[in-house]
């Protein structure tokens, strides 16, 4: 597929919705949602990686390329600081639970 000026703006667009939509998700700690649209951010990306090399954007389109892409740099950021605990307390349960069941392999249960 061929991309135009056009084309690439739309997907930098479509992706600051999609991580906007993301940080949205994180925030309502809807986990399933938040790995669709991952999903999607990173079906545009390949899509850009393998076609924007060609195009040339013009000064205001390049201006609005890298808003939108400071909104995406931001947006992951509050993603992450409401992954994170998220990940924390997720990590802990999986250790808590490989050592519990270390104790009943090694000591049987009560």
């Amino acid at each position: 597929m061929t991309m135009t000026n056009h084309d690439v703006l739309s997907a930098y667009e479509a992706m600051g919705d999609l991580t906007g939509r993301m940080l949205a998700a994180a925030g309502a700690s809807d986990w399933d949602e938040l790995e669709a649209l991952e999903a999607r951010v990173s079906a545009q990306v390949a899509l850009l990686k393998a076609n924007e090399a060609a195009i040339q954007l013009e000064a205001e389109a390049r201006a609005r390329k890298a808003e939108l892409i400071k909104k995406m740099l931001d947006d992951d950021r509050q993603i992450r600081d409401l992954v994170m605990p998220w990940m924390a307390q997720l990590s802990k349960l999986i250790n808590s639970t490989g050592t519990e069941r270390r104790l009943v392999n090694a000591y049987g249960s009560v």
